[in-house]
């Protein structure tokens, strides 16, 4: 919630619903455009294995799978690296285009929920915005071109 750069939206996942419902609290007397993730299988982002609860400054709600054009995944599909090192080669896969569907799919849904809380996009639409761009090699130039100012 604190953050120096001052942003005018924000996106924030939290473990569990009474955090959520926490932050939303806060996020509402301040004057920040905002959504609050919460999985209701316990991740702190959307993760398509199940129903994930939303906050945003104008509504709550429950979003599946479903909503952003998928069918819901196994929680063993998108395991992340048990080391550092291992995280760091599936999220470079990820961004190479090498990543699998599932993997491709809790990304974009992600970014798409910070592209549509920035933009006032549905779920799916921010989705599609964020596939287009991870695919289209978007992600992977900007992180070489901030890996070349550090």
């Amino acid at each position: 919630m604190v953050n120096p750069a001052f942003p005018t939206n924000q996106m924030v996942g939290v473990f569990n619903l009474e955090l959520a419902r926490m932050y939303g609290y806060l996020y509402q007397n301040g004057n920040k455009n905002f959504t609050i993730l919460h999985a209701l299988d316990g991740y702190d982002e959307i993760s398509l294995t199940g129903k994930t609860k939303t906050i945003t400054r104008h509504s709550e709600a429950m979003l599946t799978p479903e909503d952003f054009g998928v069918s819901a995944h196994k929680q063993s599909d998108i395991v992340g690296g048990n080391s550092v090192e291992a995280s760091a080669k599936i999220f470079m896969n990820i961004l190479n285009g090498k990543g699998t569907p599932q993997q491709n799919n809790v990304v974009c849904a992600n970014a798409g929920m910070a592209i549509a809380t920035v933009e006032g996009l549905t779920p799916i639409e921010g989705f599609e915005k964020a596939k287009e761009s991870l695919l289209g090699g978007k992600g992977l130039k900007v992180l070489k071109k901030v890996q070349a100012i550090s």
